[in-house]
């Protein structure tokens, strides 16, 4: 079975002109009824041997960890890293296996911030307030410096999202640490919803930068953006939701309740509109939670789990069969200019 990154890979060296792979690509959208775009793909695995190597590679890098911890503070991470590096010098750059590059990634960023937080934890494990924020700044500047030298070297889609997030911790981190002598350490908890909220609506248009620079979803750029969605999704829901009191679980109100279905249908239009389906995903538990109230209070209490999975499960089911033609109606009623950069639509099927 050939990937779209196969296609692309064949492209790049040579082995396939461009307008074969195109007419592939649209040979493919016919059988399917569907453009491949409105697929959604990114390579995770070709095979079992993919899961075989991640496997190893995970045992490896727990046995560095054991060692490294038994030796000193911060020696743990350091074997982590170093070792993530050397097998992604086999794995990523000449074997190309998506998932464990994707695990080594996360590795060797995970490795460099585990370096100073064990010397830390070690050293001083009661620091909190303004010092705790600036130090936590720092690591993450460290972290987005790591995922930085991995994508100059190996280019994995999933490192922009990891340095993503190590700047937007830094950023918060930094700003907590602002903010801390003017409203007081008390106040601060309550600040960093409101903070997450308005970075997750940054990561969002910046996921949408990678994604319009590539509408026929045909490169790698694609591949980042997806990634980036998927950081973006629950830094956007989860204070939305908090704020509505679902978190609360048993707490939440009728009005609340339909203030969270409301917004997973401005959700559902948005992901219709960008044609990624991570908001609805980082949503979705929030909205079981409001429906199995919402069941409950209407008597329903010894079927309102099975109800709620039966409506949201059916509900998800007819939006993935009819994804693309809903998704043509919504993307037609936005502007010209803004359509010719979302990935295209679906063609109606003559009769």
């Amino acid at each position: 079975m050939y990937t779209e990154a196969d296609l692309q890979s064949a492209v790049a060296a040579g082995a396939l002109s461009h307008e074969a792979a195109e007419a592939l690509r649209a040979h493919a959208a016919g059988m399917r009824s569907a453009p491949i775009a409105d697929e959604e793909q990114f390579r995770l695995i070709n095979g079992f041997n993919d899961i075989f190597v991640t496997i190893a590679a995970i045992l490896l890098l727990a046995a560095a960890g054991g060692i490294g911890a038994a030796i000193a503070p911060g020696v743990a991470g350091l074997l982590i890293a170093g070792a993530a590096w050397g097998l992604a010098e086999f794995f990523t750059a000449r074997r190309r296996m998506a998932l464990p590059s994707i695990v080594l990634l996360l590795a060797f960023v995970g490795g460099v911030v585990a370096v100073p937080v064990n010397i830390l934890a070690e050293t001083d494990p009661d620091m909190a307030g303004r010092t705790a924020a600036l130090i936590a700044a720092a690591i993450g500047l460290g972290a987005g410096i790591a995922a930085w030298l991995h994508w100059r070297r190996f280019m994995v889609p999933i490192t922009v999202a990891a340095g993503a997030a190590a700047v937007v911790a830094t950023a918060l981190a930094l700003t907590l640490a602002a903010l801390e002598p003017l409203v007081g350490e008390e106040r601060l908890e309550a600040l960093l919803l409101p903070l997450v909220f308005v970075a997750g609506l940054g990561m969002f248009a910046f996921a949408m930068r990678w994604d319009m620079s590539d509408p026929a979803r045909e490169t790698r750029r694609s591949d980042v953006a997806f990634w980036l969605h998927l950081l973006a999704a629950p830094m956007i829901a989860h204070p939305l939701f908090n704020w509505l009191g679902v978190t609360g679980g048993d707490n939440i109100g009728a009005g609340s309740a339909l203030g969270v279905l409301a917004i997973y249908v401005l959700m559902g239009l948005v992901a219709l509109a960008v044609d990624r389906r991570a908001l609805l995903v980082s949503a979705l538990a929030y909205v079981l939670i409001a429906l199995t109230w919402l069941f409950r209070e209407f008597g329903m209490v010894e079927l309102n789990v099975a109800i709620t999975g039966l409506v949201i499960g059916s509900a998800l089911l007819c939006l993935s069969a009819f994804w693309s033609p809903i998704r043509r109606v919504i993307v037609q009623q936005l502007p010209a200019t803004l359509r010719t950069r979302l990935p295209v639509t679906a063609i109606p099927v003559p009769a």
